[in-house]
């Protein structure tokens, strides 16, 4: 995905250089509001966007959205320079890109996860750390726990928040034939056997009614209209629709014995 040539609408391999030389006094001329030269210099510095963006090849986000965001953190690079810093405009703008990346990731993440419970499972990874290369072998979460002081239920909410989540789709076996999916492992309590069968024998039971009784269950149950609103809709008193809404009830109870 990285080596993509035409990203946003522009051609990668065509952009233009600007000489390290000629920055600072290009800056200074956009700061003082020369617009003109402002798009020259972005265009020029867009390269550095491009080697900021591979970091994140890993995120399976859309490279067009990730050299979008990198292009927002070198415009505030622009409109930010000091130019009484003795800094290479790269030096500087190569964070600001980074952070802004970083701000879409996290403000754009699937799962939001609380500062605290973060700072949590960061702690705990330290310590993880700390203990496995004291003892040269994987602490329990007491063990961590106690290193820290939190409760091991805090420690292991904290570390399943920052794993990262993964598709359903996503093949977690192959021996050579078809893939195993985790789709393939997740149980599906709506559509299992017995719930066919009874939509089965409820098809069958409605079927069975009058044609009053299943346009009356269609529309008490399945329309959510009232039973005065189905008499007035049918021509009929409520007193009937409750008669005739009883006795289908009865039969389509009858239907699951």
């Amino acid at each position: 995905m990285m080596n993509k040539v035409v990203i946003c609408g522009v051609n990668t391999s065509q952009l233009p250089t600007i000489k390290p030389s000629e920055m600072r006094g290009m800056i200074q001329k956009i700061q003082e509001g020369d617009n003109e030269l402002r798009d020259q210099f972005i265009k020029g510095n867009l390269r550095l966007v491009l080697s900021v963006i591979q970091r994140f090849n890993s995120k399976n986000e859309p490279v067009d959205d990730l050299f979008q965001i990198g292009c927002v953190g070198l415009i505030k690079a622009i409109d930010n320079f000091d130019l009484s810093l003795d800094v290479k405009f790269s030096t500087y703008a190569v964070p600001m890109i980074i952070g802004e990346i970083r701000r879409y990731l996290r403000d754009n993440n699937s799962i939001r996860v609380s500062r605290s419970m973060k700072d949590t499972a960061y702690k705990a990874l330290q310590a993880r750390e700390r203990l496995t290369s004291g003892s040269s072998q994987e602490p329990t979460i007491v063990e961590i726990a106690n290193e820290i002081g939190v409760d091991k239920e805090d420690i292991i909410f904290a570390l399943e928040s920052i794993q990262e989540p993964i598709s359903l789709f996503e093949p977690i076996y192959n021996d050579g034939g078809d893939a195993l999916y985790v789709v393939d492992q997740v149980k599906d309590e709506k559509n299992i056997d017995e719930k066919w069968i009874e939509k089965i024998t409820l098809e069958d039971s409605i079927n069975n009614l009058s044609d009053r009784e299943r346009q009356i269950v269609d529309m008490r149950f399945y329309k959510g209209k009232t039973q005065m609103e189905v008499a007035e809709e049918i021509g009929i008193s409520q007193a009937q629709v409750s008669r005739l809404e009883k006795s289908a009830l009865t039969q389509l109870k009858k239907g699951f014995k």
